[in-house]
């Protein structure tokens, strides 16, 4: 709870960390993820099933791990002058063809996903390699990453030119490769900036939940009274969202990060922000995909998919919030974890209910958690706030 979280003092080595600032041109460089994560739900929102919506998951697993391995990139490097401004812009074309591929990525487009996907990949192996001549300590790194990214995209290559089962299997094996393989490997001789890196991955979070935003803009049909407290409630949700992580989340991620030593700072930066970050961000665009179905058909019930997007999406949002808490402090976040369970419980009942009337009650949970935990943390929220 957030009670049990403690003001630790900084020592001055810490203190005397380089600032590092997220750039400009990794905040354009961002833009095409932004596109990306568009493109996501809007595959799942035009053929919204069962199998889709694991289709699209697995397409922001890959999406993500691939954003993360610029977001190390960006804070190893330090700097986007020379060739890192020359990866960054470079990138951005396959990146971007990625992304447009990605209604097709299980269908017509599969081969042209893979391979732009394998290049984005192999520009960020490439670019690691540069690094590594001016600091040998990161050849090591490189090789390491190099045996498993390299390897999980090829198989999405190869997905491309099978269909069916055959095509499941490959994007299986990739993710699994891709993510496990970073967990076996370790994070020996990796290095992080505190401050660039918590920064770029609250920017990411702010991304996704521009995206519900965008959701809700672009579901909306003709205007009417229930559209109009649709969109109403969507906002308040989406308020909440940003509330449960940029309230103290955020604050407390960073300066955990910052107390670690440098071996322990790695493994918190690889576990708290490229692994438990991908569920906040799933969650968000799950919902934000359930409020664009909602506005859509503001009277009609949920199908199945959107029934449980709706909450669920907010829900595993909730969870993931409550893991990192566990990750960095040691314990969970027992209200979240309870708020995630009501929605749970929302779920099956949304089917059964006006779409609107289910938003209302997801709405009236996430606000409710809110404002619990301001009224319940009051003192704990000021002292991580303001130091007090």
């Amino acid at each position: 709870m957030l009670d049990e979280v403690t003001q630790a003092p900084v020592s001055e080595e810490l203190a005397l960390e380089a600032e590092q600032n997220v750039t400009a041109l990794e905040l354009f460089f961002d833009l095409v993820f932004v596109f990306a994560i568009t493109q996501v739900t809007g595959f799942l929102y035009h053929d919204p099933s069962w199998v889709r919506l694991v289709e699209a998951l697995a397409i922001l697993m890959a999406l993500w791990f691939a954003w993360s391995g610029y977001a190390w990139l960006g804070n190893t490097a330090g700097t986007d002058e020379g060739a890192m401004r020359v990866v960054l812009l470079g990138v951005m074309g396959p990146l971007l063809i990625a992304s447009l591929a990605v209604p097709g990525a299980f269908g017509e487009h599969a081969l042209m996903f893979g391979i732009a996907f394998f290049v984005v990949r192999g520009v960020h192996i490439g670019a690691y390699l540069l690094l590594s001549c001016s600091d040998p300590r990161l050849g090591g790194v490189t090789m390491r990453l190099a045996r498993t990214i390299l390897p999980a995209a090829g198989l999405l290559v190869v997905a491309g030119t099978l269909s069916g089962t055959g095509r499941a299997v490959c994007w299986a094996l990739a993710l699994a490769v891709d993510y496990g393989g970073l967990l076996l490997t370790g994070t020996e001789n990796w290095r992080v900036n505190a401050t660039h890196f918590a920064e770029r991955h609250r920017l990411i979070i702010i991304i996704a939940l521009g995206e519900s935003i965008v959701a809700l803009g672009v579901g909306t049909g003709r205007l009417g009274t229930g559209v109009v407290v649709a969109a109403l409630l969507g906002v308040a949700v989406a308020a909440a969202l940003w509330w449960v992580y940029f309230d103290v989340v955020a604050t407390v991620a960073e300066r955990k990060l910052r107390e670690a030593d440098a071996a322990v700072r790695a493994r918190m930066a690889r576990d708290s922000f490229t692994y438990l970050h991908l569920p906040m961000v799933a969650g968000i665009v799950m919902f934000a995909f359930g409020v664009k179905v909602t506005l859509a058909h503001v009277h009609a019930h949920l199908g199945s998919v959107g029934a449980v997007a709706l909450p669920g999406g907010v829900g595993v949002s909730l969870v993931a919030l409550s893991l990192l808490k566990r990750r960095n402090i040691g314990s969970f976040n027992n209200p979240r974890l309870v708020a995630a369970a009501v929605l749970a419980v929302i779920a099956p009942a949304a089917t059964q209910l006006p779409a609107l009337a289910a938003l209302a009650l997801v709405a009236a949970t996430a606000c409710g958690l809110v404002a619990y935990e301001t009224w319940r943390y009051a003192e704990a929220r000021d002292r991580i706030r303001h130091g007090s």
